[in-house]
C-alpha cells in the first residue's frame, strides 16, 4: 500500500503513531480527524473474492472470516481485521465489519439527499466518535470544513425545504430538519478537493454532539462506480 498523502496545509487532520494515541488524543484546536497510518500486510482482495458477496452489504463475523478458503496472505488479512475489531471492542465500542458492494440510495432524493454518498456529519446525543478503516476497494472521503456548507444554510435550498415543510421558519421547522437529518448534509464548494482516507489506515473522526469542542468531520462513502471492487470496511 502506498503512503497516504495528506495535505500539509490542512491543520484539522493529525497523524498518530499507535492505536493508544488514536484513542486517547483529545480533539482540540480545531483538529477533528486523527489518522493512524499503517502499511498492512495480507491479501484483502483474496478475502473479498472468497466471500463472493452479493449486492448490498454483507456483515462479517469471526466465524465467517475464519472459515474462508484463503491462503496464507488471505489469513493474514483476516487476522488484521479481527485484531482491529477486538481492539475497538476492548474500548467499549461495537465495531462492524462489512463487505459492501453498494449502499441504499434515496429512492426519491427530494431537495436534499440524505444517503451516505452525500457529504454528511455523524451525530450523537452524548460524547462519541466515529472510527473507520477501509481495507479494500474505494476509500471514504473527507471534505474540508472550510469547503463545506450545510444544505439548509443555502437560501434556495432552505426555501425549497420550507415549501416541503409547509410552515414557518421557526423552531418547528428546525426540529423537522433535524428529524429528517437535513441539517447533517453538506454541499461541497465548487473548487473543493475531497481528501481520500486511503487503505489500511484507521481513522477517528469527530461527531456532532452537545459540547463537542471541534466542528464535526464532514465525510462520505465513495460512489460505487461500475468496475470498482467491493469495499471491506470497519466502522464503529
Amino acid at each position: 500500500m502506498t503512503r497516504l498523502c495528506l495535505p500539509a496545509d490542512y491543520p484539522r487532520i493529525r497523524r498518530v503513531g499507535s492505536f493508544d494515541e488514536l484513542v486517547n488524543t483529545p480533539f482540540a484546536d480545531g483538529v477533528n480527524a486523527l489518522c493512524w497510518e499503517r502499511p498492512l500486510a495480507g491479501d484483502f482482495g483474496e478475502v473479498v473474492e472468497a466471500l463472493a458477496a452479493g449486492e448490498g452489504i454483507t456483515s462479517l463475523d469471526e466465524s465467517t472470516l475464519r472459515a474462508l478458503p484463503v491462503g496464507a496472505a488471505g489469513k493474514a488479512a483476516v487476522g488484521i481485521m479481527l485484531k482491529d475489531m477486538k481492539m475497538l471492542e476492548h474500548c467499549g465500542l461495537m465495531p462492524e465489519l462489512n463487505c459492501i458492494r453498494n449502499y441504499l440510495r434515496d429512492d426519491e432524493p427530494g431537495v436534499v439527499r440524505t444517503d451516505v454518498y452525500s457529504f454528511h456529519a455523524d451525530r450523537a446525543t452524548v460524547e462519541a466518535d466515529t472510527y473507520l478503516c477501509t481495507y479494500h476497494g474505494p476509500a471514504s472521503e473527507i471534505l474540508r470544513n472550510e469547503e463545506a456548507r450545510r444544505h439548509i444554510d443555502i437560501p434556495a435550498t432552505r426555501a425549497a425545504l420550507l415549501e416541503e415543510y409547509d410552515g414557518d421558519d421557526d423552531e418547528g421547522f428546525a426540529e423537522y430538519l433535524a428529524e429528517l437529518c437535513y441539517d447533517l448534509h453538506y454541499a461541497a464548494a465548487p473548487q473543493a478537493k475531497p481528501i481520500g482516507l486511503g487503505l489500511g489506515n484507521l481513522w477517528r473522526i469527530a461527531v456532532a454532539y452537545p459540547g463537542c469542542p471541534v466542528p464535526p468531520c464532514v465525510h462520505r462513502a465513495p460512489d460505487n462506480l461500475p468496475g470498482l471492487p467491493p469495499r471491506l470496511l470497519l466502522i464503529s
